[in-house]
């Protein structure tokens, strides 16, 4: 089935500014929507697409660096381009600090805005797969039995069988059977590839 298309999310209150971004970037055929606010923005639905916001800094009610946050807060995973008229450089590496993709100043080049809205929709394609396969990760986290966690966490280290047979109080075979358990409920092919789902998980490795 084919993917949403991307959709990027124009968010200023200059009307004039906000039509011309609009029509640029669906001249190059992007899908737009846009808003004269950032709760305009929050009230609205989204459909579940990747996407990026371009985003003036200063906005009616709540400045764009406080909305940025909010978003984070809100666990809205969408990259933020900030756009303004009055921006200088702490602004902007503030802005850059805290994870935007780009800080323009108007007026706008329009190659710099597409080429910075191309930037952010492809972070937005990566985060989502990064969060599908964490979310898959932690489907086949939840099969394991607490045994098999303990010794997923064990096994992830480089330990080898007897040792961590003496750690946990079995025998060596045992811990075989429970490893190869770990391995066919988490779908790894290889150590390695058992290693790289526990750091997405966050599981710590403590070297042995």
């Amino acid at each position: 089935m084919r993917e949403q298309q991307s959709i990027v999310y124009v968010i200023d209150d200059d009307e004039a500014v906000r039509e011309s971004v609009t029509d640029l970037l669906r001249s190059v055929g992007h899908d737009v929507q846009s808003f004269r606010s950032a709760q305009e923005f929050l009230d609205s639905p989204r459909p579940d697409a990747p996407g990026c916001i371009v985003l003036d800094v200063r906005l009616p009610g709540q400045s764009g660096t406080e909305f940025q946050r909010r978003l984070a807060k809100s666990d809205i995973h969408l990259p933020v381009i900030f756009i303004s008229a009055h921006g200088n450089i702490p602004m902007s590496v503030r802005a850059i600090k805290s994870g935007a993709i780009e800080f323009l100043t108007k007026p706008l080049n329009e190659q710099e805005l597409l080429d910075a809205v191309q930037a952010g929709l492809a972070r937005g394609r990566t985060q989502r797969e990064e969060a599908k396969l964490a979310a898959e990760f932690h489907e086949r986290l939840e099969q394991l039995t607490p045994r098999e966690r303990e010794i997923l966490k064990l096994v992830v280290t480089g330990r080898p069988n007897k040792q961590i047979a003496a750690e946990v109080g079995l025998s060596e075979m045992t811990v075989k059977v429970h490893r190869s358990h770990v391995m066919q409920k988490m779908r790894a092919s290889s150590l390695v590839d058992l290693v790289r789902m526990a750091d997405k998980l966050g599981i710590t490795r403590t070297a042995p």
